[in-house]
């Protein structure tokens, strides 16, 4: 009987013991996980009259997944939102950093892309990007930018729909729809589409990985 309590006792033993040790494994596992996302640096792509909601919005979403964000634009420092008093602090020049610091770009929407696309640093930054295969997502009037790069034609997108004749113009089957995912391109029409437009990116930096 000693014997027999003896051996439950050990096997108990053991048995608490794998416990803690897998308990401890997975803890590490998710340690892990927060690490990689803090590590994953989001690129928001922004100039003087961004749009405000397209871009803190999908900040917002990103930063509550785990990811880290970087504003880049032309040069540093603070631009102004065209349809509210918010601005935005530009990080980094487009200059001083490189396609591999980030696992996605964010293009805003509003009149801001019309001073993107008039960059030729902004847009040789843009095509190399979008070239990579990393996510590329843009909404309203970001598509512009894209167009710019040349990466636009054959592809099916959409936008605000004030741009819809200047993207089919550039070779794109343009759908009136919230989100339109192809490769790794993801477009979206307006704000009220942010939602769908930045739970996609999310998503395709998870598969992307």
């Amino acid at each position: 009987m000693k014997i027999r309590k003896h051996l439950i006792s050990k096997a108990l033993a053991i048995a608490f013991l794998l416990f803690a040790v897998a308990c401890e494994s997975e803890a590490e596992k998710e340690k892990d996980m927060d690490k990689k996302a803090c590590k994953a640096t989001v690129a928001v792509m922004v100039a003087e009259g961004f749009h405000d909601g397209e871009a803190y919005m999908p900040i917002g979403f990103l930063l509550n997944q785990g990811y880290s964000i970087k504003v880049i634009g032309p040069e540093k420092g603070t631009v102004k939102a065209y349809n509210s008093d918010f601005t935005i602090n530009i990080q980094k020049p487009v200059t001083d950093v490189n396609v591999d610091d980030f696992v996605a770009l964010v293009l805003p929407g509003g009149h801001g892309p019309g001073v993107l696309r008039e960059n030729e640093d902004i847009v040789s930054f843009v095509r190399s990007f979008y070239k990579s295969g990393k996510p590329t997502a843009a909404i309203c009037h970001g598509p512009q930018v894209l167009i710019t790069a040349g990466v636009m034609d054959g592809k099916t997108a959409t936008g605000f729909g004030g741009i819809q004749e200047e993207l089919e113009e550039a070779g794109v089957t343009y759908l009136d729809q919230s989100l339109v995912v192809e490769g790794n391109l993801i477009t979206s029409r307006v704000p009220k589409d942010l939602y769908d437009f930045s739970k996609a990116i999310a998503e395709a930096i998870k598969k992307h990985k």
